[in-house]
């Protein structure tokens, strides 16, 4: 494979905004690849997995190019190469690069866990002592590439024959058994800028988290809150799941992600939705034994997502999981309010941990004094082949 300057320097500039000035890497990309129309599909593929690659095995490219604590990003792009058996090209920066060196390295460094699968010290440390001999299993998954999921409106079309317009344009997707309203792509690309994207006939999310909503068992005419919608992944589903009959209220305590649902909303075709911000522990209080469902899909580590996410690896740090596992907590206990009696919510995260899983729930159910009670919990891993998910069932009693 011949591979580009022009291309590789945008590539370095993206691994620049992500390591010197902490931007998200998802964000990044899109920025890029807009301010240059003129790069083909191909071109705009290498860029965004190149980018990808390096800043998901960035620790273990670090020390096979053995450049200590600098950021010598060209370094990384030559060992890059290297990884991926492209001929070194004959530029200033990657000279002092060596191929055999880099692979005698590897052979070296493989047999130490946390180098070979690239992630922090402390978060080998934590994954081990959470997960015992299942984090090595998992920890591999979380470092192959997503895959590319879509959520089929069914408000709007079948599965069926979404799968047969987007083949009728070539793009071949499979349609798995356990994910109903799911079909994933069989080769990456920009989904977006399809008609049928365009005119609200799916959305992106994963098959993981395709599963949250109906873990709730809504029905058409029901109450449902959605506390924690973000930007509404799952609040859209569980419109489609209700077939637009009944109401979505969907909290967050960000003006931002209520504006985004809504245009969102609009092209889905979804006309049960009010968005409401979280401004107070007031706006709760009025919601007091109002949901007949309730769905708490809590800020969390993300330690689920990072074959979505592999910057996350450099960002997150303990103090920070520590912090979201009081959040979570608090959550629990002031958003729980909101079920009336004999109704049932959902507690949900994109963790792997118990700690931020089974435990919290266990915690809640200590202290709510019996007026709660587990139905059943599932777990999705990433070795299943998506994300990493958790989700709880509770009834209030």
């Amino acid at each position: 494979m011949k591979i580009y300057r022009n291309l590789c320097e945008a590539v370095i500039e993206n691994l620049h905004s992500i390591f010197q000035d902490n931007k998200y890497a998802d964000k990044v990309i899109e920025k890029v690849l807009k301010s240059n129309p003129k790069w083909g599909a191909r071109d705009r593929r290498f860029i965004a997995e190149t980018t990808y690659d390096i800043v998901r095995w960035y620790r273990l490219f670090k020390e096979l190019a053995n450049v200590g604590d600098e950021d010598d990003y060209w370094k990384l792009l030559g060992v890059w190469c290297v990884w991926n058996k492209t001929e070194l090209p004959d530029w200033e920066e990657l000279q002092g690069l060596n191929q055999k060196k880099i692979v005698a390295a590897y052979e070296h460094l493989k047999d130490t866990r946390k180098v070979r699968e690239s992630i922090p010290d402390w978060m080998d440390e934590l994954g081990e002592k959470e997960l015992g001999d299942r984090w090595e299993n998992e920890l591999e998954a979380l470092n192959e590439e997503a895959k590319v999921v879509l959520r089929v409106n069914t408000l709007k079309v079948s599965r069926k024959d979404l799968q047969k317009q987007l083949q009728e344009e070539e793009i071949e997707t499979e349609a798995p058994k356990e994910f109903p309203d799911a079909l994933i792509l069989e080769q990456r690309q920009n989904i977006f800028t399809r008609q049928q994207f365009k005119d609200g006939l799916f959305e992106v999310q994963d098959g993981g988290s395709q599963l949250i909503a109906p873990y709730l068992k809504v029905e058409p005419g029901m109450r449902v809150i959605d506390a924690c919608a973000g930007g509404g992944g799952k609040t859209l589903h569980l419109a489609a799941l209700m077939q637009n009959k009944g109401r979505v209220i969907a909290m967050d305590t960000e003006q931002w992600k209520l504006d985004e649902l809504k245009k969102r909303a609009r092209r889905a075709g979804v006309a049960n939705i009010e968005p409401r911000l979280i401004e107070s522990s007031k706006t709760i209080k009025r919601l007091e034994n109002s949901a007949d469902r309730l769905l708490l899909d809590v800020p969390c580590s993300g330690l689920g997502v990072l074959k979505r996410n592999p910057d996350a690896k450099w960002k997150l740090n303990t103090d920070f999981i520590e912090r979201v596992k009081e959040l979570q907590q608090h959550i629990l206990k002031d958003y729980s309010i909101m079920i009336k009696p004999g109704g049932t919510m959902v507690y949900s995260t994109c963790s792997i941990l118990h700690t931020e899983n089974e435990d919290q729930v266990k915690l809640f159910l200590e202290e709510s004094g019996g007026k709660f009670e587990l139905i059943e919990e599932k777990r999705i891993w990433p070795s299943d082949g998506f994300d990493g998910f958790y989700m709880a069932l509770i009834k209030k009693k």
